[in-house]
Protein backbone atom coordinates (compact mmCIF):
# COMPACT_ATOMS: atom_id res chain seq x y z
CA UNK A 1 0.00 0.00 0.00
CA UNK A 2 2.96 2.08 0.04
CA UNK A 3 2.03 3.89 -3.36
CA UNK A 4 -1.56 4.53 -2.01
CA UNK A 5 -2.19 8.18 -1.28
CA UNK A 6 -4.06 7.25 1.71
CA UNK A 7 -2.88 4.72 4.03
CA UNK A 8 -6.39 3.23 4.58
CA UNK A 9 -7.56 -0.17 4.16
CA UNK A 10 -9.29 -1.35 0.95
CA UNK A 11 -12.81 -3.05 0.67
CA UNK A 12 -12.92 -6.37 -0.07
CA UNK A 13 -15.95 -7.21 -2.72
CA UNK A 14 -19.54 -6.70 -3.13
CA UNK A 15 -21.46 -10.01 -4.83
CA UNK A 16 -24.95 -9.79 -6.17
CA UNK A 17 -27.62 -12.29 -8.18
CA UNK A 18 -31.22 -12.04 -8.85
CA UNK A 19 -33.77 -14.67 -10.12
CA UNK A 20 -36.89 -13.59 -11.97
CA UNK A 21 -39.57 -15.47 -11.26
CA UNK A 22 -42.72 -13.89 -12.77
CA UNK A 23 -42.37 -13.00 -16.40
CA UNK A 24 -42.05 -8.99 -16.67
CA UNK A 25 -40.61 -6.03 -17.58
CA UNK A 26 -37.96 -5.54 -15.22
CA UNK A 27 -34.65 -6.21 -17.07
CA UNK A 28 -31.82 -8.26 -15.15
CA UNK A 29 -29.18 -6.85 -16.64
CA UNK A 30 -30.16 -3.65 -15.52
CA UNK A 31 -30.84 -4.30 -12.03
CA UNK A 32 -27.61 -6.15 -11.83
CA UNK A 33 -25.72 -2.87 -13.20
CA UNK A 34 -27.47 -0.49 -11.19
CA UNK A 35 -27.18 -3.07 -7.58
CA UNK A 36 -23.07 -3.20 -8.39
CA UNK A 37 -23.01 0.94 -8.69
CA UNK A 38 -24.53 0.47 -5.45
CA UNK A 39 -21.49 -1.85 -4.06
CA UNK A 40 -19.43 0.19 -5.83
CA UNK A 41 -17.68 1.22 -1.99
CA UNK A 42 -16.67 -2.25 -1.53
CA UNK A 43 -14.04 -2.64 -4.66
CA UNK A 44 -12.96 -0.30 -7.57
CA UNK A 45 -10.36 -2.87 -9.05
CA UNK A 46 -13.12 -4.70 -11.34
CA UNK A 47 -16.07 -5.85 -11.69
CA UNK A 48 -18.54 -8.12 -14.10
CA UNK A 49 -21.76 -9.94 -14.25
CA UNK A 50 -23.25 -13.10 -16.12
CA UNK A 51 -26.84 -13.56 -16.99
CA UNK A 52 -28.49 -16.62 -17.77
CA UNK A 53 -30.95 -17.14 -20.69
CA UNK A 54 -32.77 -20.42 -20.49
CA UNK A 55 -29.50 -22.17 -19.36
CA UNK A 56 -27.09 -20.27 -21.61
CA UNK A 57 -25.04 -18.40 -19.86
CA UNK A 58 -23.33 -14.79 -21.11
CA UNK A 59 -20.37 -13.09 -19.38
CA UNK A 60 -18.46 -10.04 -19.47
CA UNK A 61 -15.96 -8.67 -17.00
CA UNK A 62 -12.64 -6.54 -16.58
CA UNK A 63 -10.49 -4.37 -14.60
CA UNK A 64 -12.30 -0.52 -14.00
CA UNK A 65 -15.31 0.48 -12.04
CA UNK A 66 -18.77 -0.30 -13.00
CA UNK A 67 -19.46 2.20 -15.19
CA UNK A 68 -16.57 1.80 -17.09
CA UNK A 69 -16.88 -1.63 -17.66
CA UNK A 70 -20.58 -1.23 -18.75
CA UNK A 71 -21.19 1.11 -21.33
CA UNK A 72 -24.49 1.95 -22.52
CA UNK A 73 -22.80 -0.64 -25.80
CA UNK A 74 -21.78 -3.54 -23.62
CA UNK A 75 -25.71 -3.43 -21.29
CA UNK A 76 -27.57 -3.02 -25.33
CA UNK A 77 -25.43 -6.79 -26.09
CA UNK A 78 -26.33 -8.24 -22.94
CA UNK A 79 -29.16 -11.53 -23.36
CA UNK A 80 -31.95 -10.30 -21.70
CA UNK A 81 -32.01 -13.35 -19.05
CA UNK A 82 -34.25 -14.72 -16.16
CA UNK A 83 -30.93 -15.03 -13.79
CA UNK A 84 -27.57 -12.70 -13.47
CA UNK A 85 -24.88 -13.19 -11.09
CA UNK A 86 -22.82 -9.79 -10.64
CA UNK A 87 -19.61 -8.85 -8.76
CA UNK A 88 -17.56 -6.02 -7.88
CA UNK A 89 -13.68 -6.68 -6.92
CA UNK A 90 -10.82 -5.77 -4.52
CA UNK A 91 -8.39 -8.24 -4.63
CA UNK A 92 -6.96 -9.68 -1.37
CA UNK A 93 -5.70 -13.03 -2.48
CA UNK A 94 -4.36 -13.14 -6.02
CA UNK A 95 -3.33 -10.40 -8.01
CA UNK A 96 -4.43 -7.37 -9.89
CA UNK A 97 -4.94 -8.82 -13.37
CA UNK A 98 -8.37 -9.25 -15.53
CA UNK A 99 -8.42 -13.22 -14.98
CA UNK A 100 -9.15 -12.47 -11.07
CA UNK A 101 -12.09 -10.31 -12.28
CA UNK A 102 -15.38 -12.30 -11.29
CA UNK A 103 -17.48 -13.64 -11.30
CA UNK A 104 -16.17 -16.65 -12.43
CA UNK A 105 -18.03 -18.72 -15.13
CA UNK A 106 -17.33 -22.63 -15.01
CA UNK A 107 -18.11 -25.16 -17.76
CA UNK A 108 -18.24 -28.79 -16.61
CA UNK A 109 -19.87 -31.97 -17.05
CA UNK A 110 -23.15 -31.63 -15.52
CA UNK A 111 -24.18 -28.08 -17.01
CA UNK A 112 -22.36 -24.37 -16.19
CA UNK A 113 -21.90 -22.44 -13.22
CA UNK A 114 -21.34 -18.80 -12.23
CA UNK A 115 -19.84 -17.66 -8.94
CA UNK A 116 -19.17 -14.83 -7.23
CA UNK A 117 -17.73 -14.36 -3.80
CA UNK A 118 -17.12 -12.03 -1.41
CA UNK A 119 -13.91 -13.38 1.34
CA UNK A 120 -11.15 -15.20 2.13
CA UNK A 121 -9.78 -18.87 2.33
CA UNK A 122 -7.81 -20.04 5.37
CA UNK A 123 -6.67 -23.29 3.73
CA UNK A 124 -6.67 -21.77 0.10
CA UNK A 125 -3.18 -22.78 -0.49
CA UNK A 126 -3.48 -26.35 0.90
CA UNK A 127 -6.74 -26.62 -1.42
CA UNK A 128 -4.95 -25.76 -4.43
CA UNK A 129 -1.72 -27.95 -4.05
CA UNK A 130 -3.96 -31.04 -3.44
CA UNK A 131 -5.96 -29.90 -6.73
CA UNK A 132 -2.90 -29.49 -8.83
CA UNK A 133 -1.39 -32.26 -7.69
CA UNK A 134 -4.37 -34.19 -8.92
CA UNK A 135 -4.35 -31.81 -12.65
CA UNK A 136 -6.28 -29.48 -11.79
CA UNK A 137 -5.55 -26.62 -13.90
CA UNK A 138 -6.05 -22.79 -12.36
CA UNK A 139 -6.60 -20.11 -14.86
CA UNK A 140 -6.04 -17.01 -12.42
CA UNK A 141 -4.38 -16.71 -8.51
CA UNK A 142 -8.21 -15.79 -6.81
CA UNK A 143 -9.00 -18.04 -4.27
CA UNK A 144 -12.22 -18.35 -5.84
CA UNK A 145 -11.21 -20.54 -8.05
CA UNK A 146 -10.25 -22.97 -5.73
CA UNK A 147 -13.81 -22.98 -4.76
CA UNK A 148 -15.34 -23.24 -7.94
CA UNK A 149 -13.43 -26.52 -8.17
CA UNK A 150 -14.13 -27.83 -5.09
CA UNK A 151 -18.10 -27.61 -5.88
CA UNK A 152 -17.42 -28.85 -9.54
CA UNK A 153 -15.86 -31.79 -7.42
CA UNK A 154 -18.84 -32.46 -5.11
CA UNK A 155 -21.23 -31.98 -8.15
CA UNK A 156 -19.93 -34.70 -9.55
CA UNK A 157 -20.53 -36.93 -6.16
CA UNK A 158 -23.99 -35.52 -5.52
CA UNK A 159 -27.11 -35.19 -6.99
CA UNK A 160 -27.82 -31.43 -7.38
CA UNK A 161 -26.00 -28.58 -6.99
CA UNK A 162 -26.84 -27.54 -3.53
CA UNK A 163 -25.71 -30.90 -2.46
CA UNK A 164 -22.10 -30.16 -3.53
CA UNK A 165 -22.10 -26.81 -2.33
CA UNK A 166 -23.17 -27.97 1.18
CA UNK A 167 -20.63 -30.54 0.92
CA UNK A 168 -17.95 -27.78 -0.34
CA UNK A 169 -18.88 -25.94 2.57
CA UNK A 170 -16.98 -28.73 5.10
CA UNK A 171 -14.21 -28.75 2.64
CA UNK A 172 -13.40 -24.81 2.18
CA UNK A 173 -12.60 -23.00 5.17
CA UNK A 174 -12.41 -19.03 6.40
CA UNK A 175 -14.71 -16.74 5.03
CA UNK A 176 -17.06 -16.49 2.51
CA UNK A 177 -20.10 -15.28 1.23
CA UNK A 178 -21.71 -16.89 -2.26
CA UNK A 179 -23.54 -16.52 -5.07
CA UNK A 180 -23.56 -18.98 -7.38
CA UNK A 181 -26.01 -19.22 -10.49
CA UNK A 182 -26.53 -22.91 -12.47
CA UNK A 183 -28.87 -23.29 -15.34
CA UNK A 184 -31.52 -23.00 -13.42
CA UNK A 185 -31.32 -22.30 -9.97
CA UNK A 186 -29.56 -19.18 -7.72
CA UNK A 187 -27.95 -20.19 -4.61
CA UNK A 188 -26.43 -17.95 -1.64
CA UNK A 189 -24.59 -18.92 0.93
CA UNK A 190 -22.89 -17.86 3.85
CA UNK A 191 -19.64 -19.36 5.98
CA UNK A 192 -20.33 -21.08 9.29
CA UNK A 193 -18.78 -18.02 11.36
CA UNK A 194 -20.65 -15.17 9.16
CA UNK A 195 -17.62 -13.33 8.61
CA UNK A 196 -19.07 -11.25 5.47
CA UNK A 197 -22.64 -10.07 5.24
CA UNK A 198 -25.24 -11.08 3.14
CA UNK A 199 -28.76 -10.24 2.47
CA UNK A 200 -32.48 -11.47 0.76
CA UNK A 201 -34.96 -9.33 -0.81
CA UNK A 202 -37.29 -9.13 -2.99
CA UNK A 203 -39.18 -7.24 -6.00
CA UNK A 204 -42.41 -9.10 -6.07
CA UNK A 205 -41.85 -12.86 -6.32
CA UNK A 206 -38.34 -12.10 -7.78
CA UNK A 207 -35.61 -12.80 -5.52
CA UNK A 208 -32.65 -11.15 -5.17
CA UNK A 209 -28.81 -11.79 -2.50
CA UNK A 210 -26.55 -8.97 -2.17
CA UNK A 211 -23.62 -7.92 -0.10
CA UNK A 212 -25.46 -4.95 1.58
CA UNK A 213 -28.70 -3.66 1.43
CA UNK A 214 -28.04 -0.55 0.31
CA UNK A 215 -28.01 -2.43 -3.06
CA UNK A 216 -31.61 -3.82 -2.67
CA UNK A 217 -32.51 -0.36 -2.23
CA UNK A 218 -31.26 0.94 -5.36
CA UNK A 219 -33.25 -1.31 -7.35
CA UNK A 220 -36.25 -1.00 -5.27
CA UNK A 221 -36.58 -4.37 -3.43
CA UNK A 222 -37.86 -5.13 -0.39
CA UNK A 223 -35.48 -6.75 2.33
CA UNK A 224 -36.48 -9.72 3.52
CA UNK A 225 -34.05 -10.80 5.94
CA UNK A 226 -29.91 -11.53 6.24
CA UNK A 227 -28.44 -15.01 4.94
CA UNK A 228 -27.65 -17.00 8.42
CA UNK A 229 -24.69 -18.19 9.18
CA UNK A 230 -23.67 -21.56 7.38
CA UNK A 231 -26.71 -21.18 5.20
CA UNK A 232 -27.67 -21.89 1.94
CA UNK A 233 -31.01 -20.59 0.22
CA UNK A 234 -31.58 -21.81 -3.12
CA UNK A 235 -34.37 -20.24 -5.18
CA UNK A 236 -35.59 -22.09 -8.77
CA UNK A 237 -39.30 -22.28 -10.28
CA UNK A 238 -40.50 -24.42 -7.36
CA UNK A 239 -39.44 -21.33 -4.84
CA UNK A 240 -37.01 -20.41 -2.07
CA UNK A 241 -35.83 -23.54 0.18
CA UNK A 242 -33.09 -23.11 3.12
CA UNK A 243 -30.29 -25.24 4.36
CA UNK A 244 -27.80 -25.63 7.18
CA UNK A 245 -24.56 -26.39 7.64
CA UNK A 246 -23.53 -28.39 10.85
CA UNK A 247 -21.66 -26.53 13.35
CA UNK A 248 -22.51 -22.89 12.39
CA UNK A 249 -22.17 -20.52 15.09
CA UNK A 250 -22.15 -17.06 13.61
CA UNK A 251 -19.73 -15.77 15.75
CA UNK A 252 -17.36 -13.99 13.35
CA UNK A 253 -19.30 -11.02 11.77
CA UNK A 254 -16.60 -8.82 10.95
CA UNK A 255 -16.75 -5.54 12.92
CA UNK A 256 -15.00 -3.33 10.67
CA UNK A 257 -17.94 -3.49 8.56
CA UNK A 258 -19.89 -1.45 11.02
CA UNK A 259 -16.71 0.76 11.44
CA UNK A 260 -16.06 1.08 7.76
CA UNK A 261 -16.48 -1.04 4.94
CA UNK A 262 -20.25 -0.94 4.79
CA UNK A 263 -22.36 1.95 3.57
CA UNK A 264 -24.15 3.76 6.58
CA UNK A 265 -27.71 3.24 4.40
CA UNK A 266 -27.22 -0.24 4.81
CA UNK A 267 -28.38 -2.51 7.36
CA UNK A 268 -26.24 -5.99 8.23
CA UNK A 269 -27.45 -8.20 10.23
CA UNK A 270 -29.89 -6.59 12.09
CA UNK A 271 -28.26 -3.55 12.94
CA UNK A 272 -28.17 -0.14 11.28
CA UNK A 273 -24.64 0.94 10.10
CA UNK A 274 -25.36 4.59 10.50
CA UNK A 275 -26.32 4.34 14.32
CA UNK A 276 -23.54 1.61 14.87
CA UNK A 277 -20.82 4.51 13.43
CA UNK A 278 -23.06 7.00 15.64
CA UNK A 279 -22.09 4.71 18.60
CA UNK A 280 -18.70 4.52 18.16
CA UNK A 281 -18.26 8.41 18.27
CA UNK A 282 -20.60 8.52 21.60
CA UNK A 283 -17.81 6.03 22.91
CA UNK A 284 -15.38 7.99 22.33
CA UNK A 285 -16.33 10.76 23.61
CA UNK A 286 -17.22 9.19 27.17
CA UNK A 287 -13.79 7.19 27.16
CA UNK A 288 -11.50 9.88 25.55
CA UNK A 289 -13.66 13.60 26.60
CA UNK A 290 -11.74 16.50 26.21
CA UNK A 291 -12.17 20.30 25.99
CA UNK A 292 -12.86 21.48 22.79
CA UNK A 293 -14.26 24.09 20.20
CA UNK A 294 -15.80 21.79 17.37
CA UNK A 295 -15.65 17.88 16.13
CA UNK A 296 -14.95 17.46 12.75
CA UNK A 297 -14.99 13.73 10.39
CA UNK A 298 -12.81 12.81 8.31
CA UNK A 299 -14.86 12.19 5.31
CA UNK A 300 -16.54 9.57 4.71
CA UNK A 301 -16.77 7.01 7.07
CA UNK A 302 -15.50 9.04 10.08
CA UNK A 303 -18.67 11.62 10.03
CA UNK A 304 -20.85 9.55 11.54
CA UNK A 305 -19.44 8.61 13.73
CA UNK A 306 -17.73 12.55 14.50
CA UNK A 307 -21.78 13.29 15.14
CA UNK A 308 -21.88 10.53 17.34
CA UNK A 309 -19.06 12.29 19.83
CA UNK A 310 -20.60 15.38 19.37
CA UNK A 311 -23.91 14.19 20.69
CA UNK A 312 -22.62 12.75 23.28
CA UNK A 313 -20.10 15.44 24.43
CA UNK A 314 -21.82 18.49 23.45
CA UNK A 315 -19.17 19.76 21.59
CA UNK A 316 -20.61 21.72 18.29
CA UNK A 317 -19.95 19.73 14.92
CA UNK A 318 -18.95 21.17 11.86
CA UNK A 319 -17.83 20.44 8.37
CA UNK A 320 -13.98 20.28 8.14
CA UNK A 321 -13.65 18.95 4.75
CA UNK A 322 -14.37 19.22 1.40
CA UNK A 323 -13.49 15.77 -0.28
CA UNK A 324 -13.04 16.07 -3.71
CA UNK A 325 -15.14 13.01 -5.40
CA UNK A 326 -13.98 13.24 -8.84
CA UNK A 327 -10.80 11.86 -8.33
CA UNK A 328 -10.96 8.52 -9.26
CA UNK A 329 -8.99 5.06 -8.01
CA UNK A 330 -6.17 5.78 -10.66
CA UNK A 331 -4.95 8.80 -8.81
CA UNK A 332 -1.90 7.75 -7.80
CA UNK A 333 2.01 9.65 -7.81
CA UNK A 334 5.36 8.18 -7.13
CA UNK A 335 7.08 10.56 -5.24
CA UNK A 336 6.74 11.67 -1.04
CA UNK A 337 6.16 15.13 -2.61
CA UNK A 338 3.35 14.00 -5.16
CA UNK A 339 1.68 11.50 -2.13
CA UNK A 340 1.59 14.47 -0.26
CA UNK A 341 -0.10 16.83 -2.96
CA UNK A 342 -2.51 13.99 -3.22
CA UNK A 343 -4.13 14.50 0.13
CA UNK A 344 -4.44 18.04 -0.45
CA UNK A 345 -6.37 17.47 -3.92
CA UNK A 346 -8.69 15.01 -2.39
CA UNK A 347 -9.15 16.31 1.18
CA UNK A 348 -9.56 20.61 1.74
CA UNK A 349 -9.74 22.14 4.50
CA UNK A 350 -12.76 24.64 5.76
CA UNK A 351 -10.45 27.37 8.07
CA UNK A 352 -13.43 28.74 8.75
CA UNK A 353 -14.50 26.27 10.78
CA UNK A 354 -11.58 24.82 12.29
CA UNK A 355 -9.01 28.91 12.39
CA UNK A 356 -8.32 29.43 16.35
CA UNK A 357 -10.46 26.07 17.61
CA UNK A 358 -9.61 23.77 19.50
CA UNK A 359 -10.25 20.84 17.53
CA UNK A 360 -12.08 17.10 17.67
CA UNK A 361 -10.95 15.36 14.55
CA UNK A 362 -12.59 12.11 14.24
CA UNK A 363 -11.62 9.19 11.63
CA UNK A 364 -12.20 5.55 11.54
CA UNK A 365 -8.37 4.38 11.98
CA UNK A 366 -5.06 4.75 11.32
CA UNK A 367 -2.90 2.02 9.14
CA UNK A 368 0.43 3.51 8.77
CA UNK A 369 0.16 7.17 10.04
CA UNK A 370 1.64 8.74 7.03
CA UNK A 371 -1.71 9.85 5.86
CA UNK A 372 -3.15 10.88 9.74
CA UNK A 373 -0.23 12.99 10.26
CA UNK A 374 -0.47 15.09 6.87
CA UNK A 375 -4.70 15.63 7.73
CA UNK A 376 -3.16 16.93 11.51
CA UNK A 377 -1.03 18.86 9.52
CA UNK A 378 -3.54 20.70 7.49
CA UNK A 379 -5.54 21.33 9.92
CA UNK A 380 -2.77 23.34 11.47
CA UNK A 381 -1.71 25.14 8.20
CA UNK A 382 -5.51 26.31 8.38
CA UNK A 383 -5.25 27.79 11.68
CA UNK A 384 -6.58 25.02 14.21
CA UNK A 385 -4.78 26.18 17.60
CA UNK A 386 -5.18 22.16 19.15
CA UNK A 387 -5.46 19.00 17.13
CA UNK A 388 -7.28 16.24 19.14
CA UNK A 389 -7.61 12.58 17.30
CA UNK A 390 -10.19 10.58 17.81
CA UNK A 391 -10.29 7.01 16.21
CA UNK A 392 -13.89 4.86 16.05
CA UNK A 393 -12.12 1.53 15.86
CA UNK A 394 -9.28 -0.05 18.41
CA UNK A 395 -5.68 -0.03 17.16
CA UNK A 396 -4.61 -2.06 14.24
CA UNK A 397 -1.86 -4.76 15.62
CA UNK A 398 -2.43 -8.01 13.82
CA UNK A 399 -3.49 -9.19 10.14
CA UNK A 400 -6.78 -9.92 8.91
CA UNK A 401 -6.71 -13.15 7.25
CA UNK A 402 -10.57 -13.31 6.08
CA UNK A 403 -11.00 -10.69 3.46
CA UNK A 404 -9.08 -7.17 4.58
CA UNK A 405 -6.01 -6.69 2.98
CA UNK A 406 -3.54 -6.14 5.69
CA UNK A 407 -1.09 -9.41 5.87
CA UNK A 408 1.47 -7.98 7.42
CA UNK A 409 2.29 -6.24 11.09
CA UNK A 410 5.22 -4.12 9.18
CA UNK A 411 2.62 -1.75 7.83
CA UNK A 412 0.24 -1.23 11.11
CA UNK A 413 1.82 1.62 13.24
CA UNK A 414 -0.11 0.65 16.35
CA UNK A 415 2.02 -2.84 16.18
CA UNK A 416 5.30 -0.86 16.53
CA UNK A 417 4.62 2.12 18.80
CA UNK A 418 2.54 3.03 22.17
CA UNK A 419 -0.71 4.84 21.21
CA UNK A 420 1.03 8.15 22.95
CA UNK A 421 3.85 7.61 20.76
CA UNK A 422 1.27 7.14 17.47
CA UNK A 423 -0.48 10.51 18.74
CA UNK A 424 3.34 12.57 18.81
CA UNK A 425 4.14 10.64 15.55
CA UNK A 426 1.06 11.93 13.70
CA UNK A 427 1.32 15.22 15.38
CA UNK A 428 -1.81 15.16 17.02
CA UNK A 429 -1.95 17.11 20.71
CA UNK A 430 -3.95 14.16 22.14
CA UNK A 431 -5.36 10.61 20.29
CA UNK A 432 -7.87 8.21 21.94
CA UNK A 433 -9.07 4.75 20.00
CA UNK A 434 -12.01 2.97 20.28
CA UNK A 435 -12.07 0.34 23.04
CA UNK A 436 -11.70 -3.41 22.14
CA UNK A 437 -15.06 -4.18 24.73
CA UNK A 438 -16.94 -1.09 22.90
CA UNK A 439 -16.85 -3.22 19.58
CA UNK A 440 -19.30 -5.75 20.51
CA UNK A 441 -21.61 -2.64 21.52
CA UNK A 442 -21.84 -1.00 18.74
CA UNK A 443 -24.28 -3.62 16.51
CA UNK A 444 -26.83 -3.19 19.28
CA UNK A 445 -29.23 -5.11 17.30
CA UNK A 446 -27.30 -8.13 16.04
CA UNK A 447 -27.34 -11.35 17.22
CA UNK A 448 -24.42 -12.38 16.44
CA UNK A 449 -20.52 -12.89 17.73
CA UNK A 450 -17.76 -10.55 16.11
CA UNK A 451 -14.53 -11.04 14.75
CA UNK A 452 -11.87 -8.33 16.20
CA UNK A 453 -8.37 -10.37 15.12
CA UNK A 454 -7.10 -7.62 13.73
CA UNK A 455 -7.28 -5.33 17.16
CA UNK A 456 -5.80 -8.24 19.36
CA UNK A 457 -4.79 -11.09 17.28
CA UNK A 458 -7.28 -13.93 18.64
CA UNK A 459 -9.69 -14.60 15.72
CA UNK A 460 -12.62 -17.38 15.60
CA UNK A 461 -10.94 -19.96 13.44
CA UNK A 462 -6.97 -20.54 13.19
CA UNK A 463 -5.26 -18.29 10.95
CA UNK A 464 -3.43 -20.09 7.73
CA UNK A 465 -0.40 -21.67 7.82
CA UNK A 466 0.42 -20.09 4.63
CA UNK A 467 0.20 -16.74 3.67
CA UNK A 468 -1.58 -15.27 0.42
CA UNK A 469 1.90 -14.54 -1.01
CA UNK A 470 2.86 -18.05 -0.57
CA UNK A 471 1.12 -19.42 -3.52
CA UNK A 472 -1.16 -16.71 -4.88
CA UNK A 473 0.69 -13.70 -5.50
CA UNK A 474 2.37 -15.46 -7.82
CA UNK A 475 2.06 -13.60 -11.30
CA UNK A 476 0.41 -14.87 -13.92
CA UNK A 477 1.47 -13.42 -17.70
CA UNK A 478 -0.55 -14.28 -19.76
CA UNK A 479 -1.79 -11.99 -23.22
CA UNK A 480 -3.97 -11.80 -25.66
CA UNK A 481 -3.41 -11.02 -29.66
CA UNK A 482 -2.98 -7.87 -29.34
CA UNK A 483 -0.07 -8.35 -26.36
CA UNK A 484 -2.08 -6.93 -23.95
CA UNK A 485 -1.50 -8.65 -20.33
CA UNK A 486 -5.01 -10.53 -19.70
Amino acid sequence: MDEMPFDKLHEECGVFGIYRADPSDRHVVADTYHALYALQHRGQESCGMVVNDDGVMAIHKDNGLVAEVFTQDVLSKMPEGTMAVGHCRYGTMGGRIRANAQPLLINHQKGAMALAHNGNLTNAYELREQLEQNGAIFHCTSDTEVIAYIITQQRLKCGSVEEAVLSAMQVIKGAYSLVIMSPTKLIACRDPHGFRPLCMGKIGNDVVFASESCALDAIGATFVRDIEAGEVVVVNQEGIRSYKTPGACHDGMCVFEFIYFARPDSVIDGSSVHQARLRAGSFLALDHPVQADVVIGVPDSGLDAAMGYSRTSGIPYGIGFIKNKYIGRTFIQPGQKARQDAVRIKLNVISATVKDKRVVMVDDSIVRGTTSARIVKLLRDAGAKEVHVRLSSPPFTDPCFFGTDVDSKDKLIAAHHTIEEVGKIIGADSIGYLSLEACDKLAADSHCGFCKGCFCGHYPVDPPKHTAKDKFDQPIHRKNASGEEV
